[in-house]
């Protein structure tokens, strides 16, 4: 019998295990970040930001839903933007960062490969508006 207390043990922990495995299983999580809408860009256009992204090739890395494109995998695709805790894994993710990442992403994050695309505050804030869109 005494051989048989170590594989209680184990047992045991396997079951806790289980346990925390299957709470993980519960309902999605809310977001860390409050949830940022196009209407906390004052005077952004949504509609003029999903055309901003054609005409700035965004496509060309990310896949882009309601923007036609290659399906590109070079960087992340932005379905559920709005959803998302952080921009880049790196900076809240808000309507006001949003822009900010847009405008210099290297200022925020030096490492990036996404590239200074060189817009306007306005197109940003397009762009930025209209990926706030994506839920």
């Amino acid at each position: 019998m005494r051989d048989a207390a170590p594989f209680k043990c184990a047992r045991g922990l396997l079951g806790i295990g289980m346990c925390f495995l299957l709470a993980a299983c519960g309902p999605e999580a809310p977001s860390l970040a409050p949830l940022g809408s196009p209407a906390d860009l004052a005077g952004a256009d949504p509609g003029r930001g999903r055309r901003l992204i054609g005409d700035y090739g965004c496509v060309a890395c990310h896949t882009v839903p309601g923007v036609s494109g290659p399906g590109s995998a070079v960087g992340p695709p932005l379905k559920n933007m709005a959803l998302r805790a952080y921009i880049a894994g790196v900076l809240p993710n808000t309507p006001a960062n949003l822009v900010r990442w847009l405008l210099d992403p290297a200022a925020v994050d030096p490492l990036t490969a996404m590239p200074d695309m060189g817009m306007s505050d306005e197109e940003a804030k397009n762009i930025a508006a209209y990926l706030l869109t994506l839920r």
